[in-house]
């Protein structure tokens, strides 16, 4: 089997966009939860320690390796089928049949994927590159602390908004995302359709929605 000439047509590139898509779904849970300890009034304690284990395991480091491999499949897979599917209607609708074909986040998943690709680079920029590059730069680097560091940053609003707005882009994003990626591997048959849609919609108003509380959670508590 030439795996090239496999994953070069649509159906290989929906195969590793519903894969990767799938994996990147299963990070979101484990980000998610670390760093929802973070409204544990504990003062970022459990947050802390949890950043702290996470950032010195040796098994994590080598993951985010992976999740980075799938992050940028994901990402070129992702709009590359999003601009093939456009161009295969050169000459558009006269009138636009709106949601009576399809919902309008599942046609612009391009559009939100690049916003949230927008939102990851200031994001990895605040928290991830810092302290990667301090380790890899700096013998005496100490890891940062994460919990005052999502003080400073978010206690500008301006970022506060991009965050939230980065938010809801992956909701949108994961609300087509989500029952695609099951659609694609034949996990989203009759009978589990409703289920597996019922459970996407969940999951992709949650884990954005607690992600976005997160900069809203500092700023607030950065001017009582």
């Amino acid at each position: 089997m030439n795996w090239k000439n496999t994953f070069s047509t649509s159906i290989g590139k929906k195969i590793l966009v519903g894969a990767t898509g799938l994996f990147l779904i299963t990070f979101l849970i484990v980000h998610c939860y670390v760093n929802a300890m973070i409204f544990w009034q504990d003062g970022g304690k459990r947050f802390t320690e949890a950043a702290a284990f996470m950032g010195g395991n040796v098994a994590v480091r080598i993951m985010e390796i992976g999740l980075f491999a799938a992050l940028l499949v994901h990402i070129v897979q992702g709009l590359t089928l999003w601009s093939q599917n456009n161009k295969r209607r050169p000459v558009k609708y006269a009138v636009t049949p709106g949601n009576k074909t399809s919902k309008w986040y599942s046609r612009s998943m391009g559009l939100l994927g690049t916003l949230i690709l927008l939102f990851l680079v200031m994001h990895l920029y605040h928290f991830w590159a810092p302290n990667r590059y301090g380790q890899a730069f700096d013998a005496a680097w100490k890891e940062t602390d994460l919990y005052d560091k999502m003080a400073i940053v978010f206690s500008n609003p301006i970022v506060v908004v991009v965050y939230v707005l980065g938010c809801v882009s992956l909701g949108w994003h994961l609300m087509h995302g989500f029952f695609s990626a099951f659609q694609t591997f034949g996990l989203a048959t009759n009978k589990y359709k409703g289920m597996v849609k019922s459970i996407g919609v969940a999951f992709s108003v949650l884990i954005p929605l607690i992600f976005a509380l997160m900069p809203i959670y500092f700023y607030m508590i950065g001017h009582h």
